[in-house]
């Protein structure tokens, strides 16, 4: 007789897509239906109709899947544990050992944080593989939804390998993943490029759909040039970042409106059901008002004092207010909250083009090319109000990479964790971090998050980083 499981992650759309059931068999003993609002994985795949509703899913428009509450955890966690943000809250004592530097194995919030990846990345592979063994879909819509699948699946794996280093690479099958062993964060980084790699040649130039909300060529070829940034493969991080800045698609827009969801500049945002940023109402609070309480995350004195005097990104991005003691509030987001449905104008902006311009312009820094980094720093530098790099700043290399790194830190904040991953993918998480840290951090663990015990405990091939 053969038993019929259910391995099921609720993924729900907004109002109208159904979700999945994930199953697989061995022996018969007993077989039902999927519900009524559900398809079966076994039919998931067969239409056009059904197979994007199954792609949509990994978008996360709906409140039941993993994928806000981990993008905010890439940015929350990311910048605490950088110089970046500080929680103010006092009752949630684990945020506070994040911020420290100095997670315990145990951690809840470090564990959610693992398997709303893991969530996401089963429902990926899932779709990687019932798309490429399909034969009943529209060729174009079957390439671009394994684009988008495979696009998901790096996403995913890129911020796992600099989060923990080594991570398990996971397949479609739940039994087998749960007892899979590390894989080096080389091949973990192996499989980013790959599959970033073949979504380029899956994913058409032009967008599906309005507003930039869904995966296309591009968005695949501007993820791509991060990774090649930080694996130091300079020659091709400055290709892939070309063909985006080269495009023609994007241009930048002023600072008042970059992250509104019509924005020239983006080159990849995630709808939200309402129109506001899921990141939004933990940065801000109801009023710019004095003498209110700050919000859960504020930008710390050590980002929101590195600006330039006249630098419209503070005018713009940060406000401050007094609540017993100044703090400062990240405005990029400027809708916290809304009561129709869809009245918002901003999303979760994923990537946008004056990234691509600072990859480039320290792509060509580390190849020697002075003049072409200078020149992409101050196509940055002259959105925001500021003059051109002095010529002490553009006299070498060595002085551009330093000017990259300080525009990177006010261009990026606040945004997918960006400062604390540029502090450890170049060295400087423990000169930076140690002097401002000094009684928790530590050079060996700090660096890395903790695979949380609970997972160990369930798979015993799992190894810990170091020093925990």
């Amino acid at each position: 007789m053969k038993l019929r499981y259910n391995l099921s992650t609720w993924l729900l759309i907004g109002m109208a897509f159904p979700a999945l059931i994930m199953s697989s068999s061995c022996k018969k003993y007993v077989e039902l239906d999927a519900p009524q609002n559900k398809i079966n994985a076994s039919t998931a795949y067969q239409t056009d109709a059904t197979a994007t509703a199954a792609v949509i899913a990994l978008y996360n428009y709906g409140i039941y899947s993993s994928m806000v509450p981990w993008q905010q955890g890439i940015a929350f966690y990311g910048g605490v544990s950088a110089d970046e943000l500080h929680y103010t809250l006092t009752a949630t004592p684990e945020i506070t050992e994040i911020e420290n530097n100095a997670i315990s194995i145990g951690s809840v919030a470090n564990t959610n944080f693992w398997s709303n990846a893991y969530a996401e990345l089963l429902a990926a592979n899932n779709a990687v593989t019932g798309i490429t063994n399909s034969t009943t879909l529209t060729p174009a819509v079957k390439s671009q939804l394994l684009g988008e699948a495979r696009f998901f699946r790096a996403f995913v794996n890129f911020y796992l390998v600099n989060f923990y280093g080594g991570v398990p690479l996971t397949g479609n099958d739940p039994l087998t993943n749960a007892y899979l062993p590390r894989s080096s964060a080389e091949q973990v980084w192996a499989s980013v490029i790959s599959d970033l790699k073949d979504a380029q040649g899956l994913l058409p130039s032009t967008y599906v759909g309005t507003l930039k909300a869904r995966v296309n060529q591009l968005a695949a070829t501007a993820l791509l040039a991060r990774v090649y940034l930080y694996r130091k493969d300079y020659a091709n991080a400055e290709a892939m970042a070309t063909q985006v800045i080269g495009s023609g698609t994007y241009s930048l827009a002023p600072t008042a409106s970059v992250f509104m969801n019509t924005s020239t500049e983006t080159i990849l945002q995630f709808a939200t059901y309402y129109g506001y940023s899921s990141f939004a109402q933990s940065y801000r609070t109801s009023t710019s008002a004095t003498n209110i309480a700050p919000p859960n995350y504020v930008l710390t004195s050590t980002i929101a004092n590195s600006f330039e005097a006249g630098d419209n990104r503070k005018t713009n991005w940060v406000d401050s207010t007094v609540s017993g003691s100044k703090f400062y509030r990240i405005n990029k987001y400027k809708i916290f909250t809304a009561v129709t449905a869809g009245a918002g104008n901003e999303f979760n902006v994923v990537l946008r083009l004056a990234e691509q311009y600072l990859i480039r312009a320290e792509a060509r820094a580390q190849q020697g090319n002075v003049s072409g980094a200078a020149a992409d720093v101050n196509v940055i530098r002259a959105r925001a109000g500021l003059a051109d790099l002095s010529s002490s700043a553009a006299a070498s290399s060595t002085a551009l990479l330093t000017a990259i790194a300080q525009e990177r830190k006010v261009e990026l904040f606040g945004e997918y964790g960006h400062r604390w991953l540029d502090l450890l993918r170049t060295g400087q998480a423990t000169t930076v971090l140690g002097v401002l840290k000094p009684a928790t951090w530590n050079a060996t663990r700090s660096v890395l998050f903790p695979i949380p015990d609970a997972q160990r405990q369930l798979n015993s091939v799992l190894t810990q980083n170091p020093g925990y």
